[in-house]
């Protein structure tokens, strides 16, 4: 008899895999290595990765380039939690035959923890309850929502929602997008303006696009200039989309009212990332898709993906672009 398939969990920061998903069903098939922490040297990847035929990665916590992919012979099925992953080179699986298989995912939190950052800043609350805590008692004037004008970059599933809660909250909503057509924003009940527009009329600007080589860096430090001194840049999408030496700069001589960030260039953030001593900010780390209700659902896909891979019928398999 075969020994069992060896099957690595990466980058499992809070433990929660082995609770989240139906593992139980591997038993005798599979042996199951869990790593909380995470490697960011490729070569030190690598190396921890040499034994599994089998690797289940949570979203692009750890990339798995060509680079990487090459030196890990005995690898047969890789499982990405979600339905696509930009960090995995799917062209390099395809060309060896390694089995690229994606997870169903829930909902769309991310949505939640944009309206998170924003009220937070706007009603500064984490530093109210500081405040409180330390037994003072209103320091500061909030500002309500109403009114006020939400710039979405981005009008996509994630992009449109986020306009429907502004909606609700009594925001005029605007949107822009190098794609977005009048016939999209119609659909959401939105107005298309054009970029320059939006980032110099909008109050909060909020980021909902997928990184490319042409949104990387879309937003610099010309674009920062635009906006309203008082105005909150918001990003759940993506760290790169945004230049972080300009917005450390807007922020640090008060150009903008704000940030509101999930996403970092470098994930996660190192202890000396200048963004952690930036003023006017409310930082999180990438807890956009981390919820119980998401994490059930990648973990039950994963084990899925496992049990269809030693069936002989893969199932969700992701090709190249």
């Amino acid at each position: 008899m075969a020994p069992p398939f060896k099957l690595a969990i990466l980058d499992d920061f809070q433990g929660a895999s082995l609770a989240a998903g139906p593992w139980e069903r591997l038993t005798g098939k599979v042996e199951i290595t869990v790593f909380r922490d995470h490697l960011a040297d490729p070569d030190a990847l690598a190396e921890r990765l040499q034994a599994f035929d089998m690797v289940f990665a949570i979203r692009e916590r750890s990339p798995m380039p060509r680079s990487l992919l090459e030196k890990l012979p005995n690898l047969k099925l890789l499982i990405t939690a979600g339905g696509r992953n930009r960090a995995i080179d799917a062209a390099y699986c395809a060309e060896k035959g390694i089995v690229f298989s994606g997870t169903p995912s829930f909902g769309a939190p991310t949505v939640d923890l944009t309206w998170g950052l924003i009220i937070g800043l706007m009603r500064d609350i984490p530093a109210q309850q500081d405040s409180l805590r330390a037994r003072g008692w209103q320091t500061v004037i909030g500002r309500g929502l109403e009114g006020r004008r939400l710039g979405v970059i981005g009008l996509g599933n994630l992009g449109g929602k986020v306009a429907k809660v502004g909606q609700a909250f009594g925001m005029e909503v605007v949107a822009w997008s190098p794609n977005l057509t009048a016939e999209r924003a119609a659909e959401v009940g939105v107005a298309r303006v054009e970029r320059d527009e939006l980032l110099s009329t909008s109050d909060v600007v909020t980021l909902h696009v997928v990184l490319s080589d042409r949104s990387r860096g879309m937003i610099g430090a010309d674009q920062i200039a635009l906006m309203k001194s008082d105005a909150l840049l918001i990003n759940t999408s993506r760290g790169p989309l945004v230049d972080q030496e300009a917005l450390i700069d807007a922020l640090k001589l008060g150009r903008i009212g704000g940030a509101g960030l999930d996403v970092y260039d470098q994930e996660p953030l190192p202890d000396d990332h200048p963004l952690l001593d930036a003023p006017h900010t409310l930082l999180t780390p990438h807890l956009g898709y981390v919820t119980e209700e998401n994490y059930r659902a990648y973990f039950e896909g994963a084990v899925e993906a496992v049990e269809a891979f030693l069936a002989g019928s893969p199932i969700r398999l992701i090709k190249p672009a």
